[in-house]
């Protein structure tokens, strides 16, 4: 059977003042051609589907016709796990709605879904945190263990009061007596996730800038080798960039958010991972690349005309612009940088450090006039740079007014 893992959709996210709802229907509509073309059994969606816990109704518009259409009006599963951003509530809230499209949506950890089925697929077991599935056309089953994303509370309630010891001790044994009862070698055997999981006395794996953190400490930090032997495939969600923490035969992937979502993913490469699997024998996966979105680029420039130059060949990226020169920016010349391009998220000008071999006094002289107090407070700032004619200008105005 073949399986499509995808995370981190953060449906709604906006990059500072610029909405990312039109890029984010492309990248949804390139998701669901390759779930088409590669004509896959199963979806799964491991968490973060919003980006906060009250989206925009043309985020969850988006959202809704997004599965429907990913589950081929109910001939395809697609299972679907709330993340860290997400509202647990309102991830189960469609549920009855949903279950006729074939989605299945989980918002709590530990959630028992009720057995139901359509004419394409049905589950046949459920228990706390799992659901086997009958497919149509598939001589066996798929079994899922499932864990939601749980905030501070939930893991104190689901796992114990000292949950910096107990987390993984917890999840483990779950996980293993879940693994242990159901996950024989008759069958798929699939775990989906949205933690911060990472393989022991490996190095810390960076949280995304802008992200909200999970990781306190090692209080919420997950060990891979958690896992339960039978499983053969783990589809995790949190972290954007695509990378298996697990082994070549027993994958333990983050399958990355679908666009860049901070300039801490400038330049990265956006996938899903297509999932060949067996009863029994050891997966393989490919990871393919999304080319919807604008990237997202940190730029340095010494020159107006250099910058002007670079943004006006490159139009369609968001970018961080840093702009050193050896005075501040003048109004004309902002205003031509940002005529150059629509995107500029940033804008950081960077006065070079000037050689001198004037020290600046450390002594204030209150006698003097406030203009020249005023320069004087600049200079000392600015690492001795000297206020232009257009900032005391503007420092005249305020103080005239």
């Amino acid at each position: 059977m073949k399986i499509l893992h995808t995370a981190d959709w953060h449906l709604g996210k906006r990059l500072d003042r610029f909405s990312r709802l039109e890029e984010q229907v492309s990248v949804m509509e390139e998701i669901i051609m390759i779930a088409d073309e590669e004509n896959v059994d199963l979806i799964l969606i491991a968490g973060d589907l919003f980006d906060n816990f009250n989206p925009a109704v043309e985020a969850v518009e988006l959202f809704y016709k997004t599965l429907k259409r990913l589950s081929q009006n109910g001939k395809r599963p697609v299972i679907a796990i709330s993340g860290n951003h997400d509202s647990p509530n309102l991830i189960n809230a469609p549920d009855p709605l949903a279950k006729e499209c074939g989605i299945i949506l989980i918002g709590h950890p530990k959630a028992e879904i009720a057995p139901f089925g359509t004419e394409y697929f049905k589950i046949i077991n459920s228990k706390e945190g799992f659901i086997e599935i009958e497919i149509k056309n598939l001589d066996f089953p798929v079994r899922i263990l499932h864990t939601p994303y749980a905030n501070e509370i939930r893991l104190k309630e689901y796992f114990g009061e000292n949950k910096e010891e107990e987390i993984n001790k917890v999840l483990s044994q779950t996980w293993k007596n879940l693994a242990d009862e159901f996950c024989d070698e008759a069958g798929i055997n699939l775990l989906t996730a949205h933690l911060y999981m990472n393989k022991k006395g490996s190095v810390i794996l960076e949280e995304p800038e802008g992200e909200k953190p999970i990781k306190i400490g090692n209080a919420d930090l997950i060990y891979s080798d958690s896992i339960p032997e039978q499983i053969q495939y783990t589809a995790l969600g949190h972290l954007h960039g695509f990378q298996n923490i697990g082994t070549k035969e027993k994958p333990v992937i983050y399958s990355s958010s679908p666009l860049c979502y901070s300039f801490s993913e400038a330049g990265q490469t956006k996938y899903i991972s297509i999932i060949n699997a067996e009863p029994g024998k050891a997966v393989s996966y490919e990871k393919i690349a999304l080319k919807n979105g604008r990237t997202l680029v940190r730029k340095t420039f010494t020159s107006v005309e250099e910058t002007v130059q670079w943004l006006q060949e490159n139009p369609n990226t968001f970018i961080e612009l840093t702009l050193e020169s050896e005075t501040f920016l003048t109004a004309d010349e902002r205003k031509l940088i940002y005529q150059s391009h629509n995107g500029i998220v940033h804008l950081i000008p960077k006065v070079k450090n000037r050689e001198s071999g004037e020290k600046v006094s450390q002594e204030i002289n209150l006698n003097q006039d406030i203009e020249t107090l005023f320069k004087d407070y600049f200079k000392s700032k600015n690492n001795g740079q000297e206020a232009n004619e257009e900032l005391m200008n503007l420092f005249n105005e305020i103080l005239n007014t």
